[in-house]
């Protein structure tokens, strides 16, 4: 799991999320600097995770190939959804895109499968925390720069926005 994400794991939380990002602003105020931060939350997160993308980062950034891969491609592809009320069932429908929300491992896959949005924030100079699906991502410079790193951050949601396709693909 990567180190810049705080959900989902032992000794990891909201509150060291909010004191690490809080902890790095605070020193640049300290310098002198300005902050600037940034809070993401990815609208239905879960439910937009593209299989075939999330099965291309487990095997090029994770290293899983051969029958696991395999196994998670069949985990994934195939599943059907449908609503009950009472006596009356929908017609099944597939799903084509998301993980299991209620299950430990489809919180597992979203944060393999959003990992890679360290690198996007990193290339731009900024500083990235995530939780879950909240993402943080802050910068500071000294007053004179304070143009260039609005530049930062526009450039960097416009990545995020298009999904990164600069560093993910």
């Amino acid at each position: 799991m990567p180190d810049l994400q705080s959900a989902y794991r032992a000794h990891h939380s909201t509150e060291t999320a909010v004191l690490r990002v809080l902890s790095d602003i605070l020193g640049a105020l300290d310098r002198g600097d300005f902050a600037v931060l940034t809070l993401l939350d990815l609208s239905a997160a879960f439910d937009t995770v593209d299989y075939e993308t999330l099965l291309r980062r487990l095997e090029t950034s994770y290293g899983i190939r051969g029958t696991v891969l395999s196994w998670f491609a069949s985990y994934l592809h195939e599943r059907q959804q449908f609503v009950r009320c009472r006596n009356s069932t929908s017609m099944q429908s597939y799903i084509l895109y998301g993980v299991p929300q209620g299950s430990v491992f489809g919180r597992i896959l979203f944060l393999l499968y959003t990992a890679d949005l360290i690198k996007l924030v990193k290339v731009r100079d900024l500083h990235p925390h995530l939780y879950a699906d909240d993402t943080q991502l802050y910068g500071f410079c000294s007053p004179d720069q304070a143009l260039a790193l609005q530049e930062r951050v526009t450039e960097c949601i416009s990545d995020v926005a298009g999904c990164g396709r600069t560093v993910f693909n």
